[in-house]
């Protein structure tokens, strides 16, 4: 008899549902809320809150149905617990808690962040010791992993996280919420010809910082402004993402010469980046470290790889009491307590 879970996301902006069956992904329902943040600039918790109460049951009956399975078949229910918005994570797990103790099932709580990394199963095995490179608007962090489900913190952001700082310079340049994609695109035809500072420049560890990288865009920006200087938007996106971008490679090499790494996973929604996706590798090849890339779909936000990390906590009887409260601070190193 197959395993079958059903697995809910709700930590940010959106409500997906998804349902695995020994590792055949059956559904994979996802209700985006982007176009109403939108007009905010970025997400408004409250909203966000909101709408996944509205959506959830729809992605519910949405998946069972893509699924053409019935609830009471379902053997554990899983969901994101944190980091996350606490409002929108409160709604998936007080959903997913309703239908396990309905059900008899095992509740098992999934950190999100962890399931990023589990994502690349869908693409192939992942083998260790590995290197994962969180990369998200919330988060920027590297991940050592001796094995399955070890994950070690050896570098992470001392203030602003990638993503947001893409979102911010998005913003001050007059591009879309959110901001990856438009700079990216503008990047791909733009020269970086703008010098702009190298944060933690001469650091020999693995952390990150992005603070004052936002601020000199920023600045740069309002500056010309008030000159009535011209900003070529093209060439200060190539600049901008060019230092962004590279000071995540910089910090995965050193990382690499410094632990041995059979494998580089990319994860998080900054991992569809096409500088990261394609320089990475290019790099790593000289080391003969595979970089795996998680499918675009898997970049986003999504209730498959809440599955995916879900089956691996099944099979170690990792389960949680119905008493279970939200974190929206958990750290991955900490998965187990709850």
């Amino acid at each position: 008899m197959k395993m079958k879970i059903l697995a809910i996301e709700s930590s940010c902006d959106e409500t997906g549902v998804a349902i695995i069956s020994d590792g055949a992904l059956l559904a994979n329902i996802v209700s985006t809320q982007i176009e109403m943040h939108q007009k905010y600039g970025g997400v408004m918790p409250e909203v966000a809150s909101r709408l996944h109460a509205e959506n959830i049951g729809v992605c519910l009956e949405a998946a069972l149905e893509k699924a053409q399975v019935k609830l009471e078949e379902i053997d554990a229910f899983a969901c994101t617990r944190g980091p996350g918005l606490i409002g929108a994570l409160h709604v998936g797990l007080q959903a997913c808690k309703t239908l396990a103790m309905l059900y008899q099932k095992p509740l098992i709580p999934v950190h999100h962040l962890a399931a990023h990394i589990y994502a690349n199963e869908f693409v192939e095995p992942l083998k260790f010791p590995l290197l994962a490179v969180v990369v998200s608007g919330g988060n920027t962090e590297l991940v050592y992993m001796k094995e399955h489900l070890h994950f070690e913190i050896i570098g992470e952001t001392k203030d602003d996280a990638v993503g947001e700082c893409y979102d911010k310079v998005a913003r001050v340049l007059g591009l879309p919420y959110p901001g990856g994609l438009p700079i990216d695109k503008l990047a791909q035809v733009g020269t970086p010809t703008y010098d702009l500072p190298i944060p933690l420049n001469h650091d020999k560890g693995y952390d990150f910082s992005y603070s004052g990288l936002k601020t000199h865009v920023i600045n740069l920006v309002h500056n010309a402004e008030q000159k009535g200087e011209q900003i070529d938007v093209a060439n200060l996106a190539a600049s901008f993402q060019k230092v962004a971008i590279g000071m995540i490679i910089d910090r995965v090499l050193k990382a690499v010469n410094d632990f041995p790494v059979a494998q580089v996973v990319l994860a998080g929604g900054v991992s569809a980046n096409s500088y990261l996706r394609s320089e990475l590798p290019l790099q790593l090849a000289k080391k003969n470290i595979p970089v795996i890339r998680p499918p675009m779909w898997c970049c986003t936000d999504q209730a498959a790889m809440i599955a995916k990390l879900a089956e691996h906590l099944y099979q170690e009887k990792i389960f949680a009491n119905f008493d279970l409260g939200v974190d929206p601070n958990w750290q991955i190193d900490d998965y187990r307590k709850f």
